[in-house]
């Protein structure tokens, strides 16, 4: 069973961009982005099973460094999504 879940990061002042690129690049994101308010960077990820999302997040989201090597992400929260209803887009992709 795919676990599927969003990824909120505060990170260090500055690296947004960088850290945001990082995240995108590991194949269990979907999707990354950057956003305003409390946390920095938002993530959408999917995994097989959900020893396999806390694995993720320790060993790959919580060990990205900054350019001076330090710890770029200072907090991360995540939702597991219970259930997923499909959006305009995938409803008709056609735009008809």
């Amino acid at each position: 069973m795919t676990v599927k879940a969003y990824v909120l990061l505060k990170v260090s002042s500055g690296t947004e961009r960088d850290v945001c690129q990082k995240i995108g690049e590991f194949d269990e994101v979907s999707e990354a982005s950057i956003i305003y308010g409390e946390y920095d960077i938002i993530a959408k990820v999917s995994v097989d099973e959900l020893n396999s999302l806390e694995a993720f997040i320790s060993e790959n989201i919580r060990s990205i460094k900054d350019a001076k090597g330090d710890a770029a992400v200072m907090l991360t929260s995540t939702m597991i999504v219970a259930r997923e209803y499909k959006g305009k887009e995938k409803r008709n992709p056609t735009g008809t």
